[in-house]
């Protein structure tokens, strides 16, 4: 092994940004369940389902509509 290594030529990762980070959040059962059934009927897990869902939601700068009651 070197004692230095050279990296003046060195490319930046294009993949670095798309990292996931590991987060809490409460979500119901019922809607949790939903996208389960639906990931399995599509073949991926279902926080993949639900994290491609909000990628896309964010990406097209969809506000949620809500009233509350």
């Amino acid at each position: 092994m070197r004692e230095e290594y050279d990296f003046t030529n060195s490319v930046k990762n294009p993949y670095a940004k798309k990292v996931k980070k590991q987060i809490s959040i409460k979500i119901e059962e019922d809607t949790i369940d939903y996208f389960k059934d639906l990931a399995s009927k599509i073949g991926i897990p279902y926080q993949n389902l639900i994290n491609s869902y909000l990628t896309d939601c964010a990406m097209k700068h969809i506000e949620p509509k809500l009233k509350w009651v």
